[in-house]
């Protein structure tokens, strides 16, 4: 069988685009938590715990990247995947990605990378490389509201826009994705979300 090589999605708006890793990883580790509220009781001998919320996953590996026998300098591949840490102009935010591989498909955002070189040409350019990488897993408020049974649906908004204010922010915090802008503008008759006027009052429809 044909050795599966690992590989990161990324999601840059509307466009995607593929990272392949040079080397499948030895391992990996997937940390998953909850969150509580502990409430000391006046004469019991332990708090009492009060569920809040899920906490995030989050999924670490090491990468390892070796261009000596080409004598190139090895950060040419190594930034594609540090560079996933970087602001998207399109969503103004990283990127979404997956890491696929196996039965492992993770979706999430990258958010550490350590860089760690081991090997130099003469003049000091790094050939090999370490990099710690870590995912953590993302859910978008629509996606979490259909996981989620509620008594009530989520009700449309009005919300006057401040000075600075984009539909992504008010996307950002009202859904916790800011790709979902486009619902706010479909919802408002907006063609260019560069060209709202301060003051006005927008609908912010609520996620079916």
């Amino acid at each position: 069988m044909a050795l599966k090589k690992a590989m990161i999605i990324v999601h840059k708006g509307s466009k995607t685009e593929n990272v392949q890793v040079m080397f499948n990883p030895g391992e990996y580790t997937i940390d998953t938590s909850n969150n509580y509220d502990w409430k000391t009781v006046p004469g019991l001998s332990m708090p009492i715990a009060q569920f809040v919320s899920g906490g995030t996953t989050t999924l670490t590996m090491d990468f390892f990247f070796d261009t000596y026998e080409k004598g190139t300098d090895v950060r040419q591949l190594t930034t594609k995947i540090s560079g996933l840490l970087d602001v998207e102009k399109e969503i103004h935010a990283p990127p979404l990605c997956r890491f696929v591989w196996g039965s492992l498909d993770f979706k999430g955002v990258v958010v550490g990378v350590n860089q760690h070189f081991t090997m130099f040409l003469d003049t000091g350019v790094p050939v090999r490389a370490k990099l710690k990488v870590t995912f953590k897993s993302t859910l978008s408020k629509k996606d979490q509201l259909k996981q989620i049974p509620r008594h009530s649906a989520d009700r449309t908004k009005l919300k006057m826009l401040n000075q600075g204010d984009q539909l992504w922010t008010i996307a950002a915090n009202e859904y916790e994705d800011p790709t979902l802008w486009r619902e706010i503008a479909k919802a408002n008759g907006i063609d260019n979300p560069m060209k709202v006027a301060t003051g006005r009052r927008i609908s912010v429809p609520r996620l079916d």
